[in-house]
């Protein structure tokens, strides 16, 4: 994807000259939309991303956020990053996938963190498709080969399907690490004089162009012409790596550090300079190679995984080179940090000189214009109830995950109080002292593109309240977020039209739930013959919690069932729904909450009671699939709905903002969501192993056995 002209010419004029050949590639790297963010920079300043508890924002590889442990003597604080690799996961679903992980943990390492946790949210085409299947089959082995090598537990995350992927599928996965403050190292460069350090794998020929390659549309050729731009993992490398980055955090031999992902050694070197307001020396043949006969633009441009550039105090650089040895890494000193000019050298000769500052920051923004998506006129089919119950229950949208997350080892690492299958994850953070129980760090991750496709602003909105809502339901307040903006060609008014609605709804709710982004990623281009993917705001939220013992999802038989949030009698929409989606059909999206960010509060009080034995939110396949999702062979339910007009939309309508709470204090639940949001006493629970329901003169039965027959679907096929 050769420079355009208009960013030639800029480039001829601030450099005095043509660019080199290796100066061309460089920048069209660094411009280019996966790097430089030119279509998505003017609307991500409607985030906000600051808060008392935010200690590194947006700008950096990865945000640093506060935990409030309520130890004055530690400043304990969690790396929050996000990332998406979809068009090599196309291309080459497991190593797409898997170095996918291996670029969002360094990350996590270049700010001084420990990884302890992975997410990872997943859209492809109709299940049905055989194509679909094996591109699953090799995105699930690539994250689970490599985050299980690496010793990072897979704790979370979503899985979708949907036509809108079906020649572009996104795997986007985020990272959390674990640090004190105190050793906290960011990626802006210190000072002129000390020197810049390659730690790590050897660099070869993989990922050629890999940064310009994400900045286009996917070509009908491309699992075969783009194949040289998917990088090739190593997760033992990235072990040693992970290790050796402890170490050297430990005696503070790193000033500053990146890690090398998109657009490689010149991605990485550059932006740690110029953020600095500096430069940079670069002897490229110094770089420690895997393949003879390397070019400049080669060495400068790979994307080989598993390599970290440091910035070293020059006194520093010879222990750095002993614990590089120690973990049999390899270690490059490849220049240093000046006053001035970006520079790069091979065999005496000058490839690059540019501004570090033009380099990695100076691509213009582009204003495109954009087109308002239209909301479809209302459209509704009519199965009977019990026709649409089973078919809601075995869909692959609403289906177990087990096939997948059994794959990840989710408890390595000794954290995991909660893992895969639940509204969230939740982690033990520790309490060092020993005085307490420490504290619980939930996590969940996902979008919806049912919702989104829908209406992409509403549906950003209830994406957000749905991440907050799973938080809560495990009993912990939201703290902070990223996100990633997945869209298609942003050249196209109608689909930038829709990814700027996702962002306006995305932030939107944010701000209401006082939830602060504090980074993210974009991903646009996600285009193929089959066309534009839907809109879809990935967002990976956090939570904390007093404690680690969060309710289940899954009825325990010993008390009431409450639905808090309502059954929208006075709402009855179906738009986004998955049932709509499996049976045809147009509504308008639902009405969210007027007060989302009390109901998530309300429903955190609510779950940390000790009268609260399960809790379960509403969302894909609504209340029915819910209540589906929370029986057991031990522990049923017994459902009694009166007076209601619409059937389908009281059991099938997915509106975000509720949740199923088994309690035997009613009165307790109602008094806590007076004034906040309504709440219905819906049935009990029961010691039949069968869920039944009845609204007015229409019956759902159906025993948890059978159930969860149906609902293996993943299984069945994919075995």
């Amino acid at each position: 994807m050769p420079l355009a002209d208009d960013d030639r010419r800029r480039i001829t004029e601030r450099l005095g000259r043509e660019p080199t050949p290796t100066e061309s590639v460089l920048f069209e790297n660094l411009w280019s939309e996966h790097c430089a963010y030119r279509s998505s920079r003017p609307l991500l300043t409607e985030f906000e991303s600051e808060g008392e508890q935010v200690v590194v924002g947006p700008g950096d590889d990865a945000a640093v956020v506060g935990l409030p442990t309520g130890d004055e003597t530690t400043d304990l604080a969690i790396t929050l990053g996000i990332e998406s690799h979809n068009h090599p996961s196309f291309v080459d679903p497991y190593d797409g996938a898997a170095t996918g992980v291996g670029g969002i943990v360094r990350d996590t390492l270049s700010m001084g963190a420990y990884p302890i946790a992975l997410t990872d949210s997943l859209y492809f085409g109709d299940f049905d498709r055989e194509h679909t299947r094996y591109l699953l089959d090799g995105v699930v082995e690539g994250i689970a080969d490599y985050g299980n090598a690496i010793g990072v537990p897979t704790v979370g995350g979503s899985l979708a399907f949907h036509p809108g992927y079906e020649g572009n599928p996104l795997v986007n996965v985020a990272c959390v690490g674990l640090l004190d403050t105190e050793r906290l190292v960011t990626a802006e460069a210190q000072r002129p004089g000390n020197q810049l350090v390659l730690v790590g794998n050897a660099t070869g020929r993989d990922g050629l162009g890999g940064a310009s390659f994400a900045s286009e549309d996917l070509a009908e050729d491309a699992e075969t012409e783009d194949r040289p731009a998917v990088q090739v993992g190593d997760p033992y490398t990235e072990k040693l790596l992970i290790e050796s980055n402890e170490q050297l955090i430990d005696e503070e031999l790193i000033e500053s550090a990146r890690d090398l992902g998109a657009a490689g050694l010149g991605g990485a070197s550059a932006e740690l300079v110029a953020k600095g307001g500096l430069g940079a020396d670069i002897d490229l043949g110094a770089v420690h190679q895997r393949e003879p006969g390397m070019n400049p633009i080669e060495i400068l441009l790979a994307e080989s995984q598993e390599r970290m550039c440091y910035e070293v105090a020059p006194e520093n650089v010879e222990r750095v080179r002993a614990i590089a040895d120690r973990f049999d890494l390899g270690c490059s000193v490849i220049g240093e940090v000046v006053e001035g000019n970006y520079t790069c050298s091979f065999d005496g000769d000058a490839v690059v000189d540019a501004p570090a500052e033009f380099l990695a920051d100076g691509a213009p923004a582009y204003d495109l214009p954009a087109e308002s998506p239209v909301e479809p006129d209302r459209d509704l089919p009519s199965p009977d109830l019990e026709t649409a119950f089973g078919e809601l229950v075995g869909s692959p949208n609403t289906a177990s995950r087990e096939w997948v997350y059994r794959q990840y080892d989710h408890e390595v690492g000794l954290r995991t109080a909660r893992g895969p299958g639940d509204d969230s994850a939740v982690l033990a953070i520790h309490d060092a002292s020993g005085d307490g129980a420490g504290i619980g760090l939930a996590l969940s991750a996902g979008a919806e593109p049912n919702w989104t496709a829908a209406n992409p602003a509403a549906g950003a909105r209830a994406v957000a309240l749905e991440n907050a809502t799973n938080l809560a339901a495990k009993g912990a307040t939201p703290l902070a977020a990223v996100d990633c903006l997945n869209g298609g060609n942003p050249e196209n008014p109608g689909t930038y039209g829709g990814f700027s609605a996702i962002v306006d709804g995305l932030a939107g709710m944010c701000a209401d739930l006082d939830v602060p982004v504090v980074g993210g990623n974009v991903s646009l281009y996600n285009d193929s013959a089959a066309g534009p993917i839907p809109p879809t705001p990935t967002l990976a939220m956090v939570g904390v919690r007093e404690g680690y013992e969060a309710p289940p999802t899954a009825l325990r038989g010993v008390g009431d069932l409450l639905l808090v949030g309502g059954l929208d009698g006075d709402d009855p929409a179906l738009g986004g729904s998955e049932y709509l989606a499996r049976f045809g059909g147009a509504d308008r999206f639902p009405n969210l909450p007027d007060d989302p960010q009390e109901f998530v509060a309300a429903l955190a009080r609510v779950a940390n009671e000790e009268a609260t034995a399960a809790v379960h939110d509403v969302s894909h396949g609504g209340l029915a699939v819910t209540l589906a999702e929370m029986v057991t062979p031990e522990a049923g339910a017994r459902i009694e709905i009166d007076d209601y007009e619409n059937p389908a939309a009281a059991l099938f309508g997915e509106r975000p903002g509720r949740a199923v709470v088994e309690t035997d204090d009613p009165e307790g639940v109602e008094e806590a969501f007076d004034g906040v949001a309504p709440v219905d006493v819906i049935g009990r629970s029961t010691d039949s192993g069968r869920l039944d329901v009845r609204m007015d003169d229409e019956r759902l039965s159906m025993t948890a056995t059978t159930i969860a027959e149906r609902r293996s679907v993943l299984d069945a096929a994919m075995e």
